[in-house]
């Protein structure tokens, strides 16, 4: 690989009206990543596997790992099913201040610095810088001033550069960091409130980015780091809540759509992609939103199969004394009522109530417990449990009718870990589908 960062062909590419992009998986998960690291390697392309501030940090987040514990978690598993490193683009999402908005700026700031050294550090090459959010002592009753967000994204990007010198002095061949930036960046993990009112974002308000964004930078002698800045977050219409999904309406984002034709080194990255069909991402990738991020769509597509592997041996087993069941669903919900501060403030007592958006909503804020020790305990005694007998074809078909298809087709094994990772495939597909020009 040269020192040339391959997503750059990709901008490339669509300035020559080529309709490429790249998906970008924004998961801690084991079967998430080992998924789409398979998926990668049968499709014979690079990856892209994304860790956010609030999950991996200095801190070591709500996973408990540093950016480089994060790279070596994702390693291990390329090493598990023969994936070559060299095709994994590492990324950092949401670095800023997001995990300490409620402190001053300047330490907020302090920490984010920290924070960014170190996912470059670790061999992150691909960075979204996120500075978009108030802090504690910025005037919350005005809207944050993009000079403001673009001041503070300058200043990590120095940052950012500074750690790249030194790794470079390590690492002749590491390649140089791409930025991400923007001003407009939707809430990690999705919407709040279902009744959140989208708005795409204005050609003029991009404008201003783009053109605040570049002057900060340059101000801070960033010239050669503006020429690796790939790709602007806006808002193209695009959110997902507890139970609904506001689709891409290509109509809405036209202005936005000819607008980044006039930008040859740069194209949109878009957030919160989950959950939307396969003809509206491909319309999105046509439209110059180059990179798709998704994340809650697919650790959610991870419930569901171990919903219903929990289903399957309820069945299977309700009559066997000497199995001891994993009832993971109870132990899920338990964990997640031990500790509610991952849910309590995006779910909301309407609808079909609050134990309903625990188990269903689209906001997934599941995938918080899923690495808990009682929750990690229910998982491995579940695929134990089910490993042990040959699963029935029948109940796999009542309760994951397409695994059931595949398994019939020759195409999928009868394992409790294959179901999981294929129901994670099922979202990919769309993903794949997108990007392919």
């Amino acid at each position: 690989m040269s020192n040339s960062h391959s997503l750059k062909e990709i901008v490339k590419l669509q300035k020559l009206g080529v309709s490429k992009g790249i998906y970008s998986v924004c998961s801690a998960n084991t079967f998430v990543i080992q998924a789409a690291l398979e998926r990668s390697l049968k499709d014979e392309v690079e990856v892209i596997i994304e860790a956010t501030a609030n999950q991996v940090n200095q801190y070591g987040g709500y996973t408990g790992m540093k950016p480089a514990d994060f790279r070596d978690f994702v390693f291990s598993i390329a090493e598990k099913v023969n994936f070559t490193r060299e095709k994994i683009i590492l990324g950092g999402d949401h670095l800023g201040p997001l995990t300490w908005k409620n402190e001053n700026a300047s330490v907020a700031m302090e920490k984010s610095q920290v924070l960014i050294k170190e996912y470059v550090l670790a061999g992150f090459t691909k960075i979204h810088i996120d500075t978009s959010m108030h802090l504690s002592d910025d005037d919350h009753s005005l809207k944050l001033d993009t000079k403001v967000i673009a001041e503070r994204g300058a200043i990590l990007c120095v940052s950012a550069e500074e750690a790249f010198s030194k790794l470079k002095a390590i690492d002749q061949k590491a390649i140089n960091p791409v930025y991400v930036v923007g001003s407009e960046v939707p809430i990690p993990g999705g919407s709040q409130d279902e009744e959140d009112m989208l708005q795409v974002t204005k050609l003029a308000d991009f404008v201003e980015t783009v053109e605040v964004f570049k002057k900060a930078f340059l101000k801070y002698k960033l010239d050669a780091a503006w020429e690796n800045v790939i790709a602007v977050v806006v808002q193209p219409g695009v959110e997902f809540g507890d139970e609904i999904v506001h689709e891409y309406h290509r109509k809405t984002a036209k202005e936005l759509s000819k607008a980044i034709k006039n930008y040859p080194n740069l194209v949109f990255e878009g957030h919160s992609t989950d959950y939307q069909n396969a003809a509206s991402l491909k319309e999105m990738v046509e439209d110059g939103i180059a990179i798709l991020k998704v994340g809650p769509a697919l650790t959610f597509a991870v419930r569901e199969a171990l919903f219903a592997l929990n289903n399957i041996e309820k069945e299977v087993f309700k009559d066997n004394e000497n199995i001891t069941l994993s009832k993971f669903d109870n132990i899920l919900d338990a964990a997640m009522l031990r500790n509610p501060d991952n849910w309590n403030k995006h779910y909301h007592a309407d609808g079909l109530g609050m134990n309903f958006a625990r188990k269903y909503s689209f906001s997934d804020r599941c995938r918080y417990y899923l690495s808990d020790a009682e929750v990690i305990k229910s998982i491995d005694l579940l695929i134990k449990n089910l490993e042990s007998i040959d699963i029935p074809l029948t109940i796999i078909s009542q309760y994951m009718p397409i695994q059931f298809t595949k398994i019939r087709r020759g195409l999928l094994e009868k394992t409790p870990e294959a179901l999981i990772k294929d129901r994670v495939d099922n979202i990919l597909d769309d993903y794949r589908f997108a990007v392919l020009p």
